[in-house]
């Protein structure tokens, strides 16, 4: 698949690290679905999108600083939308979100909410200073934040604010964030599992299930394409919440 290419309609800063950009095209991606990024000389990375024609980035790697250096008007190469996004099921959902893993809950949550369905969200920030979208979760119904150093909402990590919430009550449960923020969530809530939608970030080279870069132990899972978004109770028994491989195909942290 050749990347197509997109003009940035506009760049909009949400923290000093994290910006959101508009993106030229009629994409009409699926919430939970990404897009392969070619910031041309550099690298091409995946993004999620944090709405129809939106992608959300945290500034944390070569790619991703060279794309802040880009404005309204700039030239980007796009592949995609690409891989599995979250299914709306049932009538009463809820969003768990750590870090700009909450962007793509944002966009499913407004979809969800024009649906008829009702929405409550749990989202995880390190401090007050790296909130975003708090007032698009407020809009959508019941919203408990937590930060890490206790500047806003309840203290603590994302899992801090679970006992403000009855799972049973949820016809299913959306999560996205740091690898580590959803195995915690994921482990406290075992029984729930079966209607848990989860987001991974693995590492992606092809996009088309090809390559295997994004294969996790021990059954293969291609996480590209049967992904991005899997079952929990599929990812209990997986490498998940365990290691990652790199681009060099080792073991390594799962962090991320």
């Amino acid at each position: 698949m050749r990347p197509i290419n997109s003009v940035i309609q506009e760049v909009r800063s949400e923290t000093p690290q994290i910006r959101t950009f508009r993106l030229e095209g009629d994409l009409d991606p699926a919430p939970g679905q990404y897009v392969m990024v070619w910031v041309r000389g550099v690298d091409e990375v995946p993004m999620s999108f944090s709405g129809p024609d939106t992608i959300t980035v945290h500034a944390v790697g070569e790619a991703t600083q060279a794309l802040f250096q880009l404005g309204a008007g700039s030239s980007i190469g796009l592949r995609g939308p690409l891989g599995n996004g979250f299914v709306l099921r049932g009538d009463r959902v809820l969003l768990i979100g750590g870090g700009v893993g909450t962007a793509p809950l944002a966009f499913l949550g407004e979809q969800a909410r024009a649906a008829g369905a009702a929405v409550d969200s749990l989202i995880g920030f390190r401090s007050s200073g790296d909130v975003i979208f708090q007032s698009r979760f407020e809009g959508l119904g019941r919203a408990v934040l937590t930060t890490d150093d206790g500047s806003a909402g309840i203290a603590g990590r994302v899992s801090a604010g679970l006992s403000e919430f009855d799972l049973k009550g949820y016809s299913q449960v959306y999560l996205c964030g740091p690898e580590l923020m959803m195995w915690d969530i994921i482990s406290r809530t075992r029984e729930h599992a079966s209607k848990i939608q989860a987001s991974v970030n693995r590492y992606f080279k092809c996009a088309i299930g090809v390559c295997g870069s994004c294969c996790m132990d021990p059954d293969g899972i291609r996480a590209c394409v049967e992904g991005p978004v899997i079952m929990a109770d599929r990812l209990l028994e997986s490498e998940f919440g365990r290691y990652r491989r790199g681009a060099a195909g080792s073991r390594g942290s799962c962090r991320g």
